[in-house]
């Protein structure tokens, strides 16, 4: 779901594409481009993404899991593909790398795709979309262990201790989690912590290939897709009769919330920085909370927003890359 998960595995992604982009600039004068600004764009993202949790839920009311997953990977791949017809590009070439490819894959989208698909079976949308920003959290404790280079400071390691009370209030650990599912829970806690999994293999394992982000993300669905068209089958049968609404969100789902996003992101992630990028990420819960209630009428313990608030504000000083005090 959301790729700025840890500032400093994105932006060793963004390399290869900024000095390829240095190289290649004239210092000829260029004709200005009619575009959305870069805020606007961010706005964008944050609402394909927020309103994303809503469209899982959506799409599993008349699909199973799987089959909302695998729907959401051909349209989302589709995207893609079409983006690099337009730019002529082509996909990775190498065994051994489509190899790395296919781990990549199935850590950052058929792993937590379905995990989350499943997971809202048995919670709400908002809460899912509350667990998906636990993921910078997932991410500083990895990187704490797996990133030699990215020593922790007192900052950063209260944000982290603050950011998993927020997880405990938003589960109303003290009343004993009354009225929540643990499994489903788990799986959307699980989907969020295999984002900054994944991103850490692509940081040891894929940086600097000199493949384009588009290629590699391009071939990266596609093999998720391959791995869910292999798995559905095994769990599902076909559908008796394909439900109009849950269809149309899943197609949405994918071509929107998996395939744009991601192009809007990387260009967001090359004009202005994985930093300033990676803030979406503490607008999605808000934006899903919103949606889960508004639209799907879905119920709101204070507990909730409370927890939330916290977690952002872990996932916030987490961030921090000054030092210490």
């Amino acid at each position: 779901m959301c790729y700025e998960v840890v500032s400093p595995i994105v932006e060793t992604m963004s390399t290869v594409t900024a000095s390829t982009r240095t190289r290649s600039q004239s210092p000829a004068p260029t004709r200005p481009r009619t575009r959305l600004g870069w805020r606007a764009r961010f706005g964008i993202l944050s609402l394909i993404w927020g309103f994303s949790f809503l469209l899982i839920k959506v799409g599993t009311e008349g699909y199973a899991p799987f089959q909302v997953t695998l729907g959401r990977l051909v349209f989302g791949t589709a995207v893609l593909v079409a983006a690099m017809a337009v730019k002529r590009e082509r996909l990775p070439r190498g065994a051994r790398l489509w190899g790395r490819m296919a781990v990549a894959a199935f850590l950052l989208n058929a792993l937590p795709f379905s995990l989350f698909a499943y997971s809202e079976l048995t919670i709400p949308s908002t809460l899912a979309g509350i667990c998906n920003a636990t993921s910078p959290l997932w991410g500083m404790a990895l990187s704490l262990v797996a990133l030699s280079e990215d020593r922790p400071t007192r900052v950063r390691v209260a944000g982290l201790g603050l950011g998993f009370l927020g997880v405990l209030t938003v589960l109303g650990a003290w009343q004993g989690f009354h009225g929540l599912d643990a499994t489903g829970t788990a799986m959307a806690l699980l989907a969020s912590l295999s984002y900054p999994v994944g991103w850490i293999y692509v940081r040891r394992t894929l940086a600097g290939t000199g493949n384009s982000h588009l290629s590699m993300t391009g071939g990266q669905l596609l093999l998720a897709t391959v791995q869910l068209a292999v798995v559905t089958p095994m769990f599902t049968g076909v559908p008796e009769h394909f439900a109009v609404v849950p269809l149309l969100a899943v197609a949405a789902l994918g071509a929107l919330g998996t395939g744009l996003a991601v192009l809007i992101q990387y260009g967001l992630v090359a004009e202005v920085g994985p930093t300033t990028a990676q803030m979406v990420t503490y607008f999605i819960p808000v934006i899903a909370t919103a949606a889960g209630v508004a639209i799907l009428g879905e119920s709101l313990r204070w507990t909730t927003p409370l927890g939330a608030v916290i977690v952002l504000a872990g996932a916030a000083l987490t961030q921090v890359r000054g030092k210490g005090a």
